[in-house]
């Protein structure tokens, strides 16, 4: 058994070299989309970073490195961001890559159709200088600014033009939506959503390929065991992730391994800050509770998170007490310690709050996007009830979940934030701020939740090059959101992938699985 750092990556290494092979994986989770821009999520920005790239990439270390731009260097006093991009690039169709390129991704990228458009809220403008040189310009000096766009994946203008997917579809289809031309190592060969998705190796790849896959097929597999079987019989050479209560089992059977890490993903609940009524249960229509900040302290309190940890997650996950886990920059170590399980309090904080006989409403969890998500959800479920909160449980695909949130049709809510950036700004910038479609801001905030103390701290944050100073900036939003306790983090999520013997593979904390660095032997 072999465990992974939160900030390393894992390469399984043989000496042989291997002839070239297909490849076969599954995973609980079906990409919603091949659009780069439709949605911001793990699932389609881990699977799209196989055929789309963007100016930066992030290397099995996670550092981040150069892709489409070979350099990168600030402008004058922090004005913006100049890049020099790759020349003799071309996509798969075989058109060049140009700035033309990156403008147009931009435009797309931050648009209001996009579910990507909080990525560039820092920005004021973008120039193209020339064919290979392009100027990002923000608003402020914007230190982290590359890091912020690793998964800002670039579309040939001209392919989106002549296919009528100028702006991407978030909540539609386009043609972007079930086809891809991207510049990366792999093509889109074949999409049937819910069933397969096959990609094959681009020979024109400007890099240099580490894999000898020929094929690979992805198939979404939803039921656990049916996965475990079928990379015990061959039928698949992966599977993410490994039921926590069959890692052992799989370990020791000797014809498969079975890599542990922890993964950069927090995991909390969410409240409707803003909401005036409960939607769900009897209580529909009765006052929201949740937007009393003594009854999100006493969810907090209700939860017994070292038991979830050590029944549904074996032992493997970690408690977290913010929106990022000790590995990320940024993190408030002085703000380390999260609500302790104690019913009691719980309790009186309901009385206190006017809920002494408690209340009923209903609870909305994904049940194939994160870790035993449901299970979860169900044990949350029965630890309200000890405090006399009545949770009415509604598990559902992740595909069908977002709709769902972005409606506003919960009264509590699971979520899981892995910053893209490594960094304690992102799910601030995401999470924590107040939901703004002009400045892309708050765009998974699906509860509201509003301080303009946090809105005043993340430019501050954001442009602060003195990581002293800017470190203040965090711990004091920190601890704003634990005062109000806006979220109520859970765990950080584990990661544990299931391989064949024969494969060598990268496993990242970011829980991104990339094909170019993997070997059939």
């Amino acid at each position: 058994m072999l465990r992974l750092t939160s900030v390393s990556a894992l390469v399984l290494a043989f000496a042989m070299p291997a002839a070239a092979a297909e490849f076969r994986w599954a995973g609980t989770t079906d990409p919603q989309t091949m659009d780069p821009h439709a949605v911001n999520s793990a699932p389609v920005l881990g699977f799209l970073n196989n055929v789309y790239e963007g100016l930066v990439r992030r290397g099995k270390d996670m550092a981040i490195e150069p892709a489409l731009a070979t350099s990168w260097e600030p402008i004058g006093d922090g004005e913006g961001w100049r890049f020099t991009l790759r020349e003799g690039v071309k996509f798969h169709n075989g058109e060049d890559f140009t700035a033309e390129d990156v403008m147009f991704s931009y435009e797309r990228a931050s648009s209001e159709q996009a579910d990507t458009s909080s990525w560039f809220a820092p920005v004021s403008e973008v120039k193209v200088v020339d064919e290979f040189t392009i100027d990002i310009m923000t608003s402020a000096p914007n230190p982290i600014f590359p890091d912020s766009i690793a998964n800002w994946m670039i579309m040939d203008s001209g392919w989106a033009a002549a296919n009528g997917a100028e702006r991407p579809a978030k909540d539609a289809e386009n043609h972007a939506t079930l086809n891809a031309n991207g510049t990366a190592a792999f093509m889109l060969a074949e999409r049937q959503p819910g069933l397969k998705t096959v990609l094959t190796p681009y020979d024109g790849w400007w890099g240099e390929a580490e894999h000898n896959i020929t094929r690979a097929e992805f198939t979404p597999i939803q039921n656990p065991a049916t996965a475990v079987a079928a990379l015990l019989s061959g039928d698949v050479d992966m599977i993410n992730p490994v039921p926590i209560q069959d890692a052992e089992r799989l370990s020791a059977g000797g014809n498969a391994q079975v890599i542990k890490g922890i993964e950069a993903r927090v995991i909390m609940l969410g409240f409707p800050h803003q909401a005036e009524e409960l939607k769900y249960t009897s209580d529909a229509g009765q006052p929201n509770p949740f937007k009393d900040v003594r009854v999100r302290k006493a969810v907090a309190h209700a939860i017994n998170v070292p038991a979830i940890l050590q029944t549904i997650m074996r032992g493997n996950a970690e408690e977290a007490s913010q929106l990022v886990s000790p590995a990320m920059r940024g993190y408030s170590t002085a703000l380390a310690a999260r609500p302790a399980f104690d019913p009691e309090a719980a309790k009186a904080l309901l009385a206190e709050a006017g809920y002494a006989d408690g209340f009923s409403f209903g609870l909305k969890c994904p049940n194939d996007r994160y870790l035993n998500d449901e299970a979860v959800c169900q044990a949350v479920t029965g630890m309200l009830a000890q405090v006399g909160i009545t949770a009415e449980l509604d598990a559902m695909p992740v595909q069908n979940y977002w709709p769902e949130l972005r409606e506003d049709n919960y009264d509590m809510y699971l979520l899981g934030w892995s910053p893209g950036t490594f960094d304690a700004e992102h799910p601030i910038r995401f999470l924590a701020s107040t939901p703004n479609a002009e400045k892309k801001l708050g765009s998974w905030n699906f509860g509201d939740y509003s301080n303009a103390r946090i809105d005043a701290l993340l430019p501050l944050m954001q442009s602060e090059i003195d990581d002293t100073k800017r470190q203040a900036y965090i711990d004091e939003a920190t601890m704003i959101m634990q005062d109000e306790m806006a979220y109520v983090p859970m765990y950080v999520q584990p990661l544990v992938w299931g391989a064949g013997g024969n494969i060598e593979l990268t496993q990242r904390p970011d829980n991104f699985f990339i094909l170019r660095w993997v070997t059939v032997n």
